[in-house]
């Protein structure tokens, strides 16, 4: 099975022009995690999370106010929509990541997460090796 088969194609992205306080309510509104940030003609420029709005925002001292790129990751790491759901779980667990971007033609046009893996059966192995292996602490703990 491929990405494009699990992944979710519609998915509401922001501008890194967005306020830190914009992107939260709209993750409270959608009821999601993450948010994809891309630019006008669709590429994507970033992701932000809700653990990055408090990890980067928050802890950091950033106002609500601020531009949403203060705050989201623009180290991406993204998968095509013909990747093999398999090695979507892969990078997911080697990149301690739950959510990837699907690009194709440089542009946003899914997202798959881990929960995609989840829900169907014969993926439930490779959601729960990625799982167990993005929970794994990225450095010691005290």
């Amino acid at each position: 099975m491929k990405v494009r088969d699990i992944m979710t194609s519609h998915v509401s992205a922001s501008s890194a022009n967005a306020s830190i306080d914009e992107i939260a309510r709209k993750m409270k509104e959608l009821n999601v995690g993450s948010i994809p940030i891309c630019d006008n003609q669709n590429h994507i420029i970033g992701i932000v999370t809700d653990r990055d709005i408090v990890v980067r925002g928050i802890v950091d001292g950033f106002r609500v106010s601020d531009n949403i790129d203060k705050v989201m990751s623009k180290e991406l790491i993204f998968v095509s929509p013909d990747t093999h759901a398999h090695e979507a779980a892969r990078i997911m667990a080697q990149n301690q990541i739950r959510r990837l971007p699907v690009v194709e033609n440089g542009k946003l046009v899914g997202l798959v997460a881990i929960g995609d893996l989840a829900v169907r059966n014969i993926y439930v192995d490779d959601a729960g090796k990625a799982l167990s292996d993005i929970s794994l602490p990225s450095r010691p703990m005290m």
